[in-house]
Parts: structure tokens; sequence; C-alpha cells
């Protein structure tokens, strides 16, 4: 039988509810907290096959873990010297922040470790943190030259610490490294072009750890323990709730009021943007949930214009461009999205899968090498568009159809990854 999921057009939409929480926090909250010196309950736990993954592969390091429910859970952390040696390959799943980051943890301890993950997974490259964890003498051994899964990761004496310099602006990259620098001697230096997302450098503080900061770069010395909190909050992620905000942008005489959602400026480019569009997005009751700033939205309609964004900002939108794209194909005028190459390399080529599908439904879009020129207002249609099996490009294209004339979506249900009940939330606000 075919996976195929048919969106209709919408109407007005109308809703006042929570998003699931964040991606990125879920699955740090999970690792850090296996690190730490006492159990951990994390509430408002993103649920996804994502961070199933993480939890998965701490369970087979030795770490307990108990479900409260399908969103709580508490960890029984066994300190950073505490994991031991997994009877089988570790499973990243589809998840790049799981498998990087697990990177840098296991680099430094004094057992053997094997990674894989699904068929997406082991086309993604793993030589940009290979290297740099290479220079701090790990020793890892990958497929075709040290580029892709599987991988082993066998035991050293001690890691050193580096200076290093990175060539791209990556919150994976960035927190590997860091992660491996806490086993090593000396003070590791990680700098990048532009500050990616520092939910990993938060972390590090909320268990008790100082970091030193300074411009781009973050310094981390030897760590003899984790502090760990009673408990940890996941806000809501604004990555998910950025479909919202577009659909209720692009949709005429739409109001949604969305809860509790994390304002990380780090992960903030996306409100950047769609208010140069002319967005009307208001931002209230913002607040701490720990390290992490909060807040709800309110977003009505508007009607929105093209604008141009580039390299300085993509370290803190680049998992919205699919959505952002949808705003601009509604946009009057044009959009130029440049710097964004990294999106070759994610679950898809999405540059290639958006301007692939969003084609089918009318939209003019041409990709560029590393990025993508949307016309806006072309006059668009219903078709049948493929996921690629990418949770984003899925729901891009969703709200893509609600806001035009329908799609039908092949393989939608890749959006379980990090949005398990996005299409239930989507029919809920049609109502």
């Amino acid at each position: 039988m075919k996976d195929i999921m048919k969106i209709i057009a919408g109407q007005g939409l109308k809703g006042d509810f929570f998003i699931p929480g964040d991606k990125s926090i879920s699955h740090r909250s999970v690792m850090f907290s296996a690190l730490g010196d006492k159990p951990v309950r994390i509430k408002n736990f993103l649920n996804s096959q994502d961070c199933l993954s993480t939890v998965k592969c701490i369970q087979a390091l030795g770490v307990k873990v108990d479900f409260i429910n399908e969103n709580e859970i508490v960890i029984y952390g066994k300190g950073i010297h505490g994991l031991t040696e997994p009877s089988d390959v570790l499973d990243a799943g589809n998840s790049g922040t799981t498998l990087r980051l697990m990177m840098g943890i296991l680099a430094a301890q004094p057992f053997f470790s094997t990674f894989t993950g699904d068929q997406s997974l082991r086309k993604r490259p793993m030589r940009r943190v290979i290297n740099p964890l290479s220079e701090m003498k790990a020793k890892l051994v990958s497929r075709e030259d040290s580029k892709y899964l599987p991988l082993a990761i066998i035991p050293v004496d001690k890691l050193q610490a580096i200076n290093y310099a990175m060539p791209m602006a990556s919150a994976q990259v960035k927190s590997a490294i860091l992660l491996a620098g806490m086993y090593a001697e000396g003070e590791t230096i990680v700098t990048e072009p532009y500050t990616s997302r520092d939910h990993t450098e938060r972390m590090f503080e909320t268990f008790g750890v100082k970091l030193r900061k300074f411009g781009t770069s973050i310094g981390i010395k030897k760590v003899d323990k984790f502090v760990s909190p009673e408990e940890i909050v996941v806000p809501g992620d604004i990555s998910s709730a950025a479909f919202w905000l577009v659909a209720a942008s692009i949709i005429p005489n739409s109001k949604l009021i969305i809860r509790n959602i994390g304002i990380n400026p780090t992960r903030t480019g996306i409100l950047d943007v769609l208010k140069d569009m002319g967005a009307n997005i208001e931002i209230v009751n913002e607040k701490w949930s720990g390290k992490e700033p909060v807040a709800d939205f309110i977003v009505r309609s508007a009607e929105l214009k093209g604008v141009t964004f580039g390299a300085e900002i993509m370290p803190r939108l680049i998992d919205e461009i699919p959505i952002l794209t949808v705003a601009a194909m509604f946009a009057e005028g044009d959009t130029i999205i440049s710097g964004a190459g990294e999106l070759r390399v994610k679950e898809t080529d999405r540059l290639a899968a958006i301007e692939a599908e969003f084609t089918k439904m009318g939209a003019k879009i041409q990709a560029t090498d590393d990025g993508l020129i949307i016309h806006g207002k072309a006059a668009l249609k219903e078709a049948e568009c493929y996921s690629y099996h990418d949770h984003r490009i899925a729901m891009a294209l969703a709200i893509a159809g609600m806001a035009a004339y329908g799609v039908t979506i092949q393989s939608p249900h890749c959006v379980d990854i990090s949005y398990p009940n996005f299409y239930t939330v989507l029919n809920e606000l049609k109502k």
C-alpha cells in the first residue's frame, strides 16, 4: 500500500496550544544526565524517533532510564567515568545529533564502541567530527577514508586539548569537541566563524561546569564531575513552532497562540526573518526554564514581502529554511537565500528537494550552490510531492498545501522524527 497523505486547503487557523519539547535540548538533557552524579527528572522530553535514539544509546552504555509517562523520564546518572562498554553496535537511527555528540563523549572512554545509523545517516559526512577528535588523539575508524558510518571508536590512554578553528559554524561539531574536551589534558578551545546554537554550553552550566567564552570562541578544561539538577524542563521547540508561525502568517484570518517556546537567541533567526518579511508576531510572557529563555507567541496573518539573507544568520535558522521557503512563496517579490550549503548534507539534499518538490506545486524556485532564489506570488496548484523521508520537508509541504490548493505527500510519516503529532495538530487548527 502506498504511504501517502492528502492535505486539503485550510482557512482561518485558530488555536492556543503547546509545542513538543525542543529536540536539541532533549538530546542534551539525556546525555548530560547520564553523566551526572544523581538521578535527573526530564519534563516535556520530546518523545520522537531521534531523541529515543539517544535514550537507547545511553541505555546500551549501562545507564538506567525510567519512563514516567510519554514526555517525562528519569535518567539515573553514573558519573562522567561511569559508562560501560556496549555489548552490541550502537544505532543512532536518523539522528546526527545523537551520533556526533556521542562521538565526543565516547572518544575518551576506556572501551571499544561502534556506531551505525539508518540509510540516510550512513550517507552523511562524519569527517568534520573525526578530524578534530583525531587531532585530540582519539582513534576513530570509519568507512571510505573516515567519511561515513559504520564507525568504530577505539580506546586511547588519554585525549589532548586542542585549539580548533572550525571551517563552518556547526553546533554538532562544536559540541562533540567540547564534550571530548572535558576529558582532555589542558584547555580545549573551539572557534567558529559565526556563533551556532549554544544549548551545549548552557547545559554544561546547568551541570555546574564553567566555560570560558570570548568572541566566537569557547574554552573548556578537564572536568571532574557533573553536578546534576533535580529536574530539567525542556522548552517547546522553536523549529517546530516555525511551521505554525508561517502557516498563520500566510493563511488569511488566522490567529494562533503558541505557548512556552524556547527563545534562545542562537535559535531565533526565524523570528528575525519573518519580522523583516512583515509578519505579525507578538512575543509575550517571557521567562526562564533553567538556563534557557522561553516565551509565548501570538501570530496573526499578514502580507509578507521578499527578503535577502545569508551566511551571517544561517547558524540561527538553518533548520527553518524549508518552511521559510514556503513563506517566501506567498510573499510579494523575490527572496534570496545564500550561505546555506550545509543543507546539501542534511537528512537529504534539502536545497535540491525544495527546488524539485515545491516546483511541482507551481512555485518559482531556483536552487544555487549554497541557497535558493524564490519568486513570490507564483500561481500555485495542487500536486503530489515526495518528502524524501525528511521530516522538515514533509511538514513544509503540508503547510504549503494547506495555504494553497492542497497537496498529497508521499512518505509523510517521517515527521515522527521530530514532531509525532504534527498532522493531528494541523487538523485541529483548521477546525
